[in-house]
C-alpha cells in the first residue's frame, strides 16, 4: 500500500458509488491522472467509460448493508465514500432505516480501516442540508450544524464518527461539504439537481415545476469543477483542515437559473410555481475560501457556461460532462 507522500499515481483508489453521478466523474479524472481506480457499486455499470481509461477501472459489486469492508479495504490507499442510499424525501419518510442503513455502514467502513491500522477516507457530506438555515452568507466550515431534514441529520451524524474516528485511532478522514452539483450523468429520477432536472425538462418541451417564488438562492457548480476538487482532495497531503465546503462562492436563485436556461436556449420555458416547502432553506452558498487556500484549488465552470455545456451533453446522450 503507498504511502501519503508517495506519488499520485502509485495511489489504489476504491470509490464507493463509483458508478453514480460523482463517483464516475472523479473515476475518470483519477484514471485520467495514472492512478489506480476501483468502483464498487449495488451493480455493475450501464454505461461505458470512456475509452481512453475504460481498461484502467476495475469494477466489484458491493452492498451498504452487508458489505465486506475488510475485503474492500485490503489493498486501498484512499476511500472516497460517496454511497448514501436514501434522499431527502426518502430519509424523511424513515429517519430510523436511513440511520440504520447509511451511517452503520459509515461506521463499519471506518472500523475495517482502524482494523488494519490506518486509511485515508473522503466523505461527501451534503452542504445543502448540513447547515439549515443560516443568518449569514457565504456559510463558512464553523456554522453550527443544525439541519431542517433527516438527510441532513444522518449526513452530520456520519461526519460526527469521521471526526470521532479521526482524533482517536488517527485516521485520516475528510469532509467535502458539496453545494448543488449540476451536469451531465445526474439521474433526475432521484429527485436530485434542480438546474439539471430544469434542462430534462426544457429540452422535453415541459414545463419546469418550481417550489414557491422561485427566488430560493443555491450555489451551483458544475459537475467537472465538483469532480476535479474530490480528485484534488483525495490526494494533497493530510493537515489539520478536514472540512470543506465546495461550491463556486457565488450565489444565483432558480429564477436566475431559468432565466440563463431561456438565454442559452434562445426561447422562454413554461414554468408552473407551486407553494413553498417548509425543507427547503432560503438561501445557502458557500465559503470556499479553505478550500482555495488548502488545495490551491478554484472553480472554472461559470453558471452559463456550466448549462451551456450540459444542454450540449444532453442533446448527445452522454453520461459524462464533455468537460471532465
Amino acid at each position: 500500500m503507498a504511502e501519503v507522500g508517495e506519488p499520485a499515481e502509485q495511489r489504489h483508489h476504491l470509490i464507493l458509488g463509483g458508478d453514480g453521478f460523482i463517483g464516475r466523474h472523479v473515476a475518470i479524472l483519477l484514471a485520467r491522472r495514472g492512478q489506480r481506480v476501483t468502483i464498487a457499486n449495488r451493480s455493475l455499470p450501464s454505461f461505458e467509460f470512456p475509452p481512453d481509461i475504460a481498461g484502467r477501472i476495475a469494477k466489484v459489486r458491493f452492498e451498504l448493508a452487508s458489505a465486506d469492508w475488510d475485503s474492500l479495504v485490503e489493498d486501498v490507499d484512499v476511500v472516497h465514500h460517496y454511497a448514501w442510499s436514501s434522499i431527502p424525501a426518502s430519509a424523511n419518510a424513515n429517519p430510523a432505516g436511513d440511520l440504520l442503513m447509511n451511517v452503520s455502514a459509515t461506521i463499519g467502513l471506518l472500523d475495517a480501516l482502524r482494523r488494519r491500522d490506518g486509511g485515508r477516507v473522503v466523505f461527501t457530506s451534503s452542504g445543502g442540508t448540513v447547515y439549515g438555515k443560516v443568518s449569514n452568507t457565504p456559510i463558512v466550515e464553523d456554522t453550527v450544524l443544525r439541519p431542517i431534514t433527516a438527510y441532513g441529520a444522518g449526513k452530520v451524524s456520519a461526519e460526527i464518527y469521521l471526526s470521532l474516528y479521526r482524533a482517536m485511532h488517527g485516521l485520516d478522514c475528510r469532509i467535502a461539504r458539496i453545494a448543488n452539483p449540476y451536469g451531465a450523468g445526474q439521474n433526475v429520477e432521484r429527485g436530485l439537481g434542480a438546474i439539471t432536472t430544469f434542462l430534462h425538462r426544457a429540452l422535453d418541451g415541459e414545463e419546469i415545476v418550481i417550489w414557491g417564488d422561485g427566488r430560493v438562492v443555491r450555489d451551483f457548480i458544475h459537475i467537472a469543477d465538483l469532480a476535479s476538487c474530490l480528485a484534488e482532495l483525495a490526494c494533497v497531503p493530510r493537515s489539520d483542515d478536514f472540512v470543506f465546503n465546495i461550491g463556486t462562492g457565488s450565489s444565483a436563485s432558480l429564477n436566475d437559473a431559468i432565466e440563463t436556461i431561456e438565454g442559452v436556449l434562445g426561447h422562454s420555458i413554461a414554468v408552473t410555481r407551486t407553494p413553498s416547502r417548509s425543507i427547503d432553506v432560503p438561501i445557502n452558498v458557500l465559503c470556499i475560501e479553505r478550500v482555495r487556500r488548502v488545495l490551491d484549488w478554484s472553480p472554472r465552470v461559470s453558471l452559463a457556461t456550466g448549462i451551456e455545456n450540459t444542454i450540449a451533453d444532453l442533446k448527445t446522450g452522454r453520461s459524462f460532462s464533455s468537460l471532465i
